[in-house]
């Protein structure tokens, strides 16, 4: 490596020294450009990998190409290129390092994949290279010789030169990975073809000949490679099969005098059965819980993607109608009011929060449509709400266009601002267009049906104050006396032009011009000011636009006077393929939160498990979205011995949890006790220890399993007497409790690993060396039995790995102590008699086969299950410890999302009613549907306050420009919504607020239309509600009053009758109510009285029938209806009772 860089550095001066070109400037060498550095970094690269002998020619053809000139170039820059070629060393060798590390990281990642993807079959490979890497070790070891041993040595050399290979190349090859099933079946039949050389070579073959082998290859294709269940059975079962075929036969025939040959055989075939049980048991428990897992999974991907859907149907309503940091601040201030509910009254605010802000340099347009009250009276509902959409839509695509928010719509009365909420410096032309353009629109639908309606257009330019007031139905709003202008110069305009103040021509820059508009001859409230209008500049060539996609009415005069105006205008509306109202929802692409992808679902994020194969749990919403409730990612990581949570609060969780399967696993364990008893109790001789020592044990377990029973007994709970309804809870109370769980299966694994051992210090044979030369002796002794007690002991320890849900520091501590045990006892303890077993085989001193020795068999058996025990606990865990992080993340994030559903659901009831937000949020394809509703007998109220604005609101700098007459407006509207919360209001729905004017209505939700108008005639109840809200609006205002020193009165009008409720409008939908029941509450508000409630003559004998006493007022004079009969409510009549109620 020294050697490398002293040529990379001769190399370098080499080059500096006597490269140089007289073109180039000198100071390149002192201050190098970084462009060219990368390039100076390649030629370094390329050096290194060029021969030395090739320098001395380079230099030398360099050398003739410069002159001396050169040279001495060179000599004065020595130091400089010195310093270079260090600095040169030392890039390449921090480039080295980068590259050793990149390497280092691609070969972890790829180790970490593999484990990841195949995380059994690399733990099958591992210990086949283990288990033949010991073989080869012990056969020298041992003093066997290679010659008599050649076939067991040559076949485990030839399995750990095909294992090795296979191991290195899973990592970096994904194709040998994604074939893992054949490479499983491979590796088995290796091992299988390994198994049979161990039986046929070495010696004698006895009936107790490899099941070990045998019982390691049945319980690894349901283990440690990864098989299906049916093939593993297939496998498994036939392994076992073939070794009981196997030795049967041949034992019998070569073998006829070994003792016991038939109990020994029924003795393996009880051994294979029960490790195939434990194998089935495992694999099938691994199955399930995946299924599960993945059911599991699906079950929350699909509810999550639901209500995902909902949450991005129910964003885009609730921004359809606010403003994105409208919406925000209303959003969070839900959230927190949410998590404050446990919060005593003493520290809520003394006054409702506003959202409200200032803003300046903001135009103001008002439009209003004349002749559209005569055209609505000839309309039926579906066509007032068609038409209505079709125009608004087109005014909400002018706005858009030219950079303008639709305020409100007021009636056939469409307001709108430009500068908000983002300031623009143009607002005023692009408001003055956007009135070219709608006056241009009406005056070609009036040209194309000849219905007599126009446009009025009024601009101004100012200061406004914008957002939202009350506690319910939300609607975005401006206010300010620059807005109040905007209005009187819609009022005071022309029909068919555009009304600008003297303001707003100041921002046009003078590019439309403009004549004067004299708007107070028309208007009061304009005298004195100059104002104008503008002047069209496409007017003149207005034949000439183009006219694409307009569909004609029949132009013969005879069939369009047939027509009623309503019908043209739907006709030619049609032409316009104006935007629907939420027509947005149900289309992912233009929502505001992304759907979940299948990886996202599949692969969870919040949670993740460092340093494991685990999954991570599932990631926040995204960024766009309105959610404020997401928490930061958490990792959790894990002690990589213990297998313990770093987080102790998490690991406490985890191990108080419900241990599920946990009956499963007992009944798994007692078939392994059995099995083991049944082995012993064939291979060892009846005596009164055995029969003491599983007298003992025998009901300790059945009284366990009937603690495991009792789980089946829950679902008869109701039909026991109460005195022992206890019983069938027991194991449920065990299952649930640590401590009681982890005593259960402690007292289950001590009685399986002792039993299993336990009766050979009772069995006859220590001084069998003293006679082993006489037979006779040696076969009364059934020294055979030592290998069984060695498999009974392999199946004890197997019985560690059925518990899944308990800690794997106490099951690998029981595991080590029962393997400690077994060893000091077949390797030192009892040793002798596998010695004399020996010499009873092999009379004639020959040396056994490594796996014919019980000894070291029993070393190498044991610590190989061992091995696998520890492999499968810790998969398990591993297994069991994510299951629990998704459980966990699952809930977790079921609860954000319903949270995040909920305040959604809350922000929507304050923005549309129930019914309506139902009709839009939901469906699974494109909303294509207009919501209108004909509603029979609704009742209808206007409720204001006229001197608010009047004679309060004063935009001086000690009201902050308003915005604290606002935020006074803003008590009495959120104390009139606190209102409609109780139950006693129910029925009533509130609309909007309109300046300092609150409308409601009741009876909104109609129902079937012949069971409203019975209640409607009979009843009357939603007019009863009506009446009492607005006596409670008035006792609230008073106290309102008390508690300010102010003397506001409200003014109420209230009419019932039939109406028209839909929702309209293309970008920022209203929900809205019209109809001559409206129009005339609003009327009985416009000409009421202060702190008088207002009502039609019809409404009048409906309060009378209630129990209300009325007043005439008289015949008055109401716009646009003429003379019409009023009464006053007298509200003075009431109870004092009634008043409390209400007003409190």
């Amino acid at each position: 490596m020294l050697d490398d860089s002293k040529v990379k550095t001769e190399l370098g001066v080499a080059k500096l020294g006597n490269v140089p070109e007289p073109l180039k400037p000198r100071p390149s060498l002192r201050t190098p450009n970084p462009d060219e550095e990368p390039n100076n970094h390649t030629i370094n690269g390329l050096s290194n990998g060029t021969s030395s002998q090739n320098v001395p020619h380079w230099t030398q053809a360099d050398d003739r190409r410069h002159s001396l000139a050169t040279l001495s170039e060179s000599s004065r820059t020595s130091t400089e290129v010195s310093l270079s070629s260090r600095s040169r060393f030392i890039v390449d060798k921090e480039l080295q390092g980068s590259r050793w590390s990149c390497c280092f990281r691609a070969v972890n990642m790829a180790f970490l994949r593999c484990l990841e993807e195949t995380p059994l079959l690399v733990s099958g490979l591992l210990l086949a290279i283990l288990f033949c890497g010991t073989i080869i070790i012990i056969i020298p070891s041992t003093g066997r010789s290679l010659s008599v041993h050649v076939a067991a040595f040559a076949v485990v050399c030839v399995l750990v030169c095909v294992c090795v290979p296979l191991l290195l190349c899973l990592p970096c090859m994904p194709v040998i990975r994604r074939g893992k099933t054949p490479l499983a079946l491979f590796i088995w039949s290796m091992l299988f073809i390994v198994a049979f050389v161990f039986i046929f070579t070495g010696g004698v073959v006895t009936a107790w000949e490899q099941v070990a082998f045998f019982l390691f290859l049945s319980l690894s294709v349901y283990t440690v490679l990864p098989l299906p269940l049916s093939w593993a059975l297939i496998f498994g079962i036939g392994t076992s099969v073939c070794h009981i075929i196997i030795i049967s036969v041949y034992v019998s025939v070569t073998s006829p005098q070994t003792q016991d040959l038939a109990v020994q055989l029924v003795a393996n075939a009880v051994l294979f059965v029960c490790v195939n049980a434990v194998g089935v048991f495992h694999l099938w428990h691994t199955e399930h819980a995946q299924r599960k897992s993945s059911k599991k999974r699906e079950d929350f991907s699909r509810n999550r993607a639901t209500q995902a859907k909902q949450k991005r149907d129910q964003e885009h309503l609730l921004l359809s109608v606010l403003p994105r940091y409208i919406a925000m601040e209303l959003k969070t201030e839900i959230v927190k009011r949410l998590s404050a509910k446990c919060s005593t009254e003493e520290n809520l605010p003394n006054f409702h929060t506003l959202y409200v802000r200032q803003h300046r340099d903001i135009s103001i347009l008002y439009a209003d449509i004349v002749g559209f009250t005569h055209l609505s009276s000839t309309c039926t509902p579906e066509e007032l709400v068609a038409v209505l959409n079709k125009l608004f839509g087109r005014f909400d695509d002018i706005a858009k266009k030219n950079g303008c928010l639709r305020i409100k719509i007021l009636g056939d009365c469409y307001y709108c601002v430009s500068g908000l909420p983002d300031p623009i410096s143009h607002h005023a032309r692009n408001c003055v267009q956007m009135g070219l353009d709608m006056c241009t629109a009406i005056n070609k639908l009036r040209e194309a049906t000849e219905v007599n309606i126009n446009m009025r257009v009024g601009v101004h330019t100012g200061n406004v104050l914008s957002g939202v007031i009350g506690l319910q139905k939300w609607q975005y709003d401006v206010w300010s006396d620059d807005v109040t202008l905007a209005n009187h110069m819609e009022s005071g305009g022309v029909p068919g032009r555009v009304h600008i103040t003297e303001e707003t021509y100041a921002h046009l820059d003078r590019k439309y011009q403009v004549e004067e508009g004299n708007g107070g001859s028309r208007a009061s409230t304009l005298q004195g000011r100059r104002t104008f209008l503008v002047i069209d500049p496409y007017a003149e060539n207005s034949d000439t636009t183009p006219k694409t996609h307009e569909l004609k009415v029949d132009s013969k005069p005879v069939n369009r006077q047939k027509l009623r105006a309503s019908v043209r205008m739907s006709q030619y509306l049609q032409s316009w393929n104006s935007v629907k109202p939420f027509s947005g929802l149900n289309q992912p692409e233009t929502s505001l939160t992304a759907p979940p992808t299948s990886n996202s679902i599949s692969q969870p994020q919040p949670f993740i498990v460092s340093g494991t194969n685990a999954p991570r749990c599932l990631e926040n919403g995204p960024v766009d979205s309105l959610d404020s409730l997401g928490n930061e990612k958490e990792r959790v990581k894990l002690n990589s011995v213990t297998l313990f949570f770093n987080n102790i609060k998490l690991e406490k969780q985890y191990s108080l949890s419900e241990a599920q399967g946990l009956h499963r696993s007992v009944i798994c364990l007692a078939f392994i006790f059995i099995s083991v008893f049944v082995v012993q109790m064939l291979i060892s001789q009846k005596n009164f220890a055995l029969a003491v020592s599983y007298g003992a044990t025998f009901p300790v377990q059945i009284l366990i399993v009937l603690v495991v029973f009792t789980k089946f007994m829950k679902r008869w709970h109701s039909k026991f007497p109460r005195s022992i309804c206890w019983v069938s809870t027991l194991f449920e109370g065990v299952a649930t409790r640590a401590a009681l769980r982890l005593l259960l299966v402690i007292l289950c694994l001590l009685i399986t690993l002792l039993m299993a051992v336990l009766n050979i210090v009772f069995i006859p044979g220590d001084n069998c060396l003293n006679v082993s030369h006489n037979t006779t002796v040696l076969n009364t002794l059934n020294l055979y039995t030592v290998p069984y007690y060695l498999y009974c002991c392999l199946l004890a320890m197997l019985g560690v790995i059925v518990f899944v849900r308990v800690s794997v520091s106490v099951k690998v501590f029981l595991l080590t102590l029962a393997v400690v045990v077994y060893l000091a006892l077949f390797l030192h303890v009892y040793a002798p008699r596998s010695d004399c077993y020996i010499k009873q085989l092999y009379s004639d001193n020959s040396t056994p086969g490594v796996l014919k020795e019980p000894k070291i068999m029993s070393g190498i058996w044991l610590v190989i299950f061992y091995l696998i025990s520890l492999i499968l606990m810790r998969q398990d865990e591993l297994g069991s410890r994510t299951e629990f992080l998704l459980e966990k993340c699952f809930n977790k994030e079921t609860e954000e999302m319903e949270t995040t559903k909920n305040v959604n659901r809350l922000l929507l009831q304050n923005l549309l009613p129930e019914h309506v937000t139902e009709f839009f949020i939901g469906k699974d394809i494109q909303n294509q549907d207009l919501y209108s509703k004909s509603c029979e007998c609704v009742c209808v109220m206007f409720a204001s306050v006229p001197h608010f604005f009047k004679e309060f609101y004063n935009e001086s700098s000690v009201n902050n420009d308003g915005l604290e007459c606002l935020r006074f407006l803003n008590e009495i509207i959120s104390d009139f919504d606190e209102l409609l919360n109780k139950p006693k209001f129910s029925a009533v729905e509130k609309i909007k607020t309109i300046g300092s004017t609150y409308m409601a209505v009741a009876g909104l939700t109609n129902p079937a239309k012949t069971e409203e108008i019975r209640t409607c005639d009979k009843t009357y109840s939603h007019i009863r509600s009506m009446l009492d809200f607005a006596v409670a609006l008035m006792g609230r205002l008073e106290n309102i009053n008390m508690h300010s020193f102010n003397s506001f009165k409200l003014r109420i009008g209230i009419n019932h009758g039939p109406l028209i409720a839909g929702v309209i409008g293309a970008h920022k939908p209203q929900y809205d109510i019209w109809g001559n029941t409206v129009n005339v509450a609003s009327r009985m508000d416009s000409t009421g009285v202060l702190d008088k409630i207002q009502v039609t003559e019809e409404t009048a004998q409906v309060a009378q029938i209630l129990g209300f006493s009325v007043t005439l007022r008289g015949v008055i004079n109401v716009k646009g209806k003429g003379q019409l009969s009023t009464y006053f409510i007298n509200t003075e009549h009431l109870s004092t009772q009634q008043q409390s109620d209400t007003s409190v």
